[in-house]
């Protein structure tokens, strides 16, 4: 586990193929809703989907924001405000924020323009947009009432062009998850974290590891409830200056396998049972929330 840089290949087949489509569809929206993950909204937005909305009118849904930090989740909201991009809070397991985005939508839409072009009484076509598992499907089937969308785990489950109505005003269209040609090393890293990327592409000790060095430094509080530690005993891995940094990280992470039982024979420490831990108590947010992504460093 170190800081070296890592390659990062993440560029399925199918997704060339979905952004080709993509670019077809938006000739028949109106307006396009991108779903991002509240914890990392920058890592989770597609830069070149920008380049393909162009002049469609634009509606940010930052979604799984029960995860994220509450008071960073209103800098982002106005991050985007700023950019003159609307931004909506969603939770799409509970529903929160549902009404809002509706609320934003109608209010996006200009019944007026809509009129001129001869389109008197269409309902506005909206296409939702989003990397995977940033919760699209999901956050469809809470728009609609009803499980139309696939839902699933595993990054790009969702498959194929589905045209859905909502009400008499609304119609939307999604599409399959897709990510970009290149990742820089970081945004690769906090797709890994919420599992975007998936657990079996990058080495999931090292993608633990590097976690844990961001949670040390700004979730101090959360890591020591969540696995009962003592403040002597993160003292007396941090107050140590004969040890270098990753040599620190390595001994919290033994700490929590020895608090959590991940051990193997004559009680080693399992690394890769500790990372699962981890991971999973980040991504279900059992750490608490949390928002990796903060707007001041943008």
């Amino acid at each position: 586990m170190n800081e070296n840089k890592m390659n990062i290949n993440w560029y399925p087949g199918h997704m060339a193929k979905t952004k080709k489509q993509i670019m077809e569809d938006l000739k028949l929206i109106d307006l396009s809703i991108e779903v991002l993950d509240a914890r990392i909204p920058i890592s989770s937005q597609n830069p070149d989907i920008g380049k393909m909305i162009q002049n469609k009118k634009r509606l940010v849904v930052l979604n799984k924001s029960d995860l994220s930090d509450q008071e960073e989740n209103t800098k982002w909201v106005q991050y985007f405000k700023k950019k003159q991009i609307p931004a909506v809070l969603v939770d799409s397991v509970t529903g929160k924020g549902i009404p809002e985005v509706i609320k934003a939508i109608e209010t996006i839409y200009d019944k007026s323009y809509y009129d001129l072009k001869g389109r008197v009484g269409k309902s506005i076509r909206v296409m939702i947009l989003g990397i995977p598992n940033v919760g699209k499907s999901s956050f469809i089937n809470r728009l609609v009432k009803k499980n139309i969308a696939q839902v699933g785990n595993k990054p790009g489950v969702t498959r194929q062009k589905q045209w859905t109505k909502i009400g008499n005003k609304i119609e939307l269209l999604d599409t399959p998850g897709v990510l970009w040609p290149k990742l820089n090393e970081k945004n690769a890293m906090y797709l890994a974290y919420t599992g975007t990327i998936k657990d079996d592409v990058l080495e999931i000790t090292e993608v633990s590891y590097q976690l844990l060095r961001l949670l040390v430094k700004d979730d101090k509080v959360n890591l020591m409830q969540r696995y009962q530690l003592q403040e002597k005993e993160w003292s007396h891995i941090f107050s140590n200056h004969e040890t270098t940094k990753n040599e620190k990280i390595v001994k919290l992470m033994e700490l929590i396998g020895k608090k959590r039982g991940a051990l193997i024979s004559k009680g080693e420490i399992n690394y890769e049972r500790v990372a699962m831990i981890l991971l999973d108590d980040f991504r279900s947010g059992k750490l608490g929330k949390i928002t990796l992504e903060k707007v001041e460093e943008k």
